[in-house]
């Protein structure tokens, strides 16, 4: 992994950002031990909401496990990197690649919903 991109992330933590008037994006990150869940060793989440809270209107995490559905016999697989795209998306898969992929990939979805819900942005 990169060393500045990690440092990047690392210091995004605990911060958040007011996109547009009453809509917040908010990040989360630490270094985690290397396991299977956090092969990377990092634990995630960027939200993007409304600023009176509610469900997250846009959220990339690793803080559970999400199915991958197989079909037939063969154990399913579960995903700890993963994105819900709307409120009710209970999750899907992401592939991690790296910390500056994973900041590009939130921000396109984060200009998609501001731009689905009428919301000016300059992204």
């Amino acid at each position: 992994m990169i060393e500045a991109e990690l440092s990047l992330l690392l210091a995004l933590d605990g911060s958040d950002f007011e996109m547009a008037p009453g809509v917040v994006v908010e990040f989360t990150a630490h270094l985690t031990d290397v396991t299977p869940q956090r092969p990377h060793g990092i634990s995630y989440a960027f939200v993007l909401r409304h600023e009176d809270g509610g469900s997250p209107w846009l959220k990339f995490d690793n803080a559970h496990g999400v199915d991958v559905g197989n079909r037939g016999y063969r154990r399913k697989r579960v995903d700890y990197d993963h994105w819900h795209r709307t409120e009710t998306d209970k999750g899907r898969p992401y592939e991690f690649t790296t910390v500056a992929q994973l900041l590009d990939d939130f921000w396109i979805q984060v200009k998609r919903v501001l731009d689905e819900r009428g919301i000016p942005n300059t992204l």
